[in-house]
């Protein structure tokens, strides 16, 4: 698990806790191929679509299907689903990338080097979600709870964000419950 601890007080006193951390990163830049007119978010939903859907001039998204983990909801309209940043970026503010310069930042919100780091999820799911750690949030659908403590915990590791206590606590007792479960990550670049 994760094994880094902070006090959030510090970063709350600063401005934390989401006042200017949603500013602060820029994201759905130009995606991995800045000439297709895909942003990041149109690349994630097109990478995870379970029926493509046909892409358009500025690459404007038309039918598809897809699957929203959290809430096993199919969705069959890109306009319905959100893309949840797995570590949302208040929360990533206050684990650490406060410190980071504008263009890790940028990397961080628009991350296509790991699957998890950013999923297409229902509208509803995320925003229930909103900048929530594993120790006030988890999805709906409870079967799925291994695989989002997983997936939480790989994208701290991979951007080396820490966790406060409770988040560390609900992460472990999720996990004592997932004993086939494994996280995996590579370190961003």
């Amino acid at each position: 698990m994760v094994a880094v601890a902070r006090d959030r007080s510090a970063d709350a006193a600063a401005g934390g806790n989401g006042t200017c951390a949603g500013r602060s990163f820029r994201h759905w830049n130009t995606g991995a191929n800045p000439t297709d007119g895909c942003n990041t978010r149109a690349e994630v939903l097109i990478a995870e679509a379970v029926e493509a859907p046909t892409v358009g001039p500025k690459c404007r998204l038309t039918g598809g299907r897809w699957f929203s983990y959290y809430d096993q909801v199919w969705v069959t309209s890109a306009s319905g689903l959100d893309i949840d940043h797995m570590g949302p970026l208040a929360e990533a503010w206050d684990s650490g990338a406060s410190t980071w310069s504008a263009k890790q930042r940028e990397a961080y919100a628009n991350d296509l080097g790991a699957e998890a780091s950013l999923v297409a999820v229902t509208a509803r799911s995320n925003r229930s979600k909103s900048d929530q750690d594993p120790a006030t949030w988890m999805p709906p659908a409870a079967e799925v709870h291994c695989r989002h403590v997983a997936e939480w915990v790989g994208t701290k590791l991979r951007w080396s964000l820490s966790a406060d206590e409770a988040e560390a606590a609900a992460l472990r007792e999720v996990a004592a419950g997932c004993p086939g479960q494994t996280v995996t990550y590579e370190p961003a670049a």
